[in-house]
């Protein structure tokens, strides 16, 4: 199905054509004479058969973006929790999540039963990337990723991957690299999936032959679900609980403050890294009925009435595959339920 173009026509006379103006006088473009862009043109000419003088001819129009750096160095993930939650989780959120879900409840519920991912989960993840599509990004992908790719070094080594996952996708799913539009890192559509993801994990949730994560929220639905159970999402298991402080031996309490000892196990890592019954012993106590053996992440969050304890199981890892972000998986979570209360209320 990705490929489906390429059999037909040389996609790259489809997707770069000149447009008859000569390389020569596109002197709007920032990257014709940057010294990355010649490397990485020969890596796409060499190992995945483009042209040449169409990437030449693309990238003279692309744009360096000062407001992508900016943006990029200030994340809403570096705030702290309880100035990271009112962003996301709010009642007029978990409003539009209900009412996408009352409007796509039949896909949802596909996805329920294909992957196991609650429909409350893709609602919330929906909710939080782009309030259910109404916020899919502005900025040319192109210029995204050639601007973090090539002037951003801290991460240039992933951004310039995903420019070359980015071309790779437009000439198997047909699109114009000019005219693809997402967010600042260069994410798309509805669920503002990454290239990689985008041609790793997006399906054709609603079988009319074409994925498409740009404007089918049907796509989205089922991609989102697809790449929970791809990193590994356990159906049914619980995902995140409350925790309470106490010491060892002691009646646990929400009052207490973690010791100098207890804190150096909280924020350690994402991935679940130490038993519940390690934890309990340590005086870290969940809030549910969790097995001794299961293994969990210890986060301190800092709310608005202080610090907030909680331990992350599997599933809550999961929701971090697709933000590294306790932050972000936390007001996934808390969305989730908001909305699912809604949707209970309102059957």
């Amino acid at each position: 199905m990705f490929n489906r173009f390429i059999n037909v026509l040389p996609a790259l006379i489809i997707l770069f054509v000149a447009l008859g103006t000569p390389l020569s006088s596109h002197a709007a473009g920032d990257y014709v004479d940057h010294p990355k862009l010649k490397p990485f043109i020969d890596d796409l000419e060499k190992n995945h058969q483009f042209d040449r003088a169409s990437l030449e001819q693309l990238f003279s129009d692309v744009k360096r973006k000062d407001s992508i750096l900016k943006a990029i160095s200030r994340t809403a993930e570096s705030k702290p929790w309880k100035d990271y939650r009112p962003i996301f989780v709010t009642s007029k959120r978990a409003k539009l999540g209900l009412g996408f879900w009352h409007k796509h409840q039949a896909a949802l519920q596909k996805a329920q039963q294909t992957y196991g991912v609650p429909a409350e989960i893709i609602v919330a993840i929906l909710g939080v990337e782009t309030r259910y599509g109404k916020n899919r990004g502005s900025y040319r992908v192109i210029d995204s990723l050639a601007t973090l790719g090539f002037d951003y070094p801290k991460r240039s080594k992933f951004f310039s991957s995903e420019l070359k996952q980015f071309l790779l996708l437009c000439r198997e799913q047909g699109f114009d690299p000019k005219e693809v539009k997402g967010s600042y890192a260069g994410a798309m559509g509805y669920p503002q999936f990454i290239s990689s993801s985008y041609r790793h994990y997006a399906v054709d949730f609603d079988n009319d032959g074409i994925i498409d994560l740009l404007n089918n929220p049907t796509d989205a639905i089922g991609s989102i679900a697809n790449y929970f159970k791809v990193h590994g999402w356990k159906k049914g298991a619980p995902i995140v609980s409350t925790a309470t402080l106490s010491k060892s031996g002691s009646k646990p309490t929400t009052k207490n403050s973690a010791s100098a000892h207890q804190a150096t196990l909280f924020n350690t890592g994402l991935k679940p890294s130490i038993s519940i019954g390690n934890l309990k012993a340590e005086g870290i106590h969940s809030t549910a009925n969790y097995e001794e053996d299961q293994m969990a992440s210890a986060m301190m969050l800092e709310g608005e009435k202080g610090s907030e304890y909680w331990l992350g199981l599997t599933n809550f890892y999961v929701i971090t595959r697709y933000n590294h972000s306790k932050l972000y998986a936390m007001a996934v979570y808390q969305l989730s339920q908001d909305i699912k209360s809604l949707m209970v209320k309102d059957s």
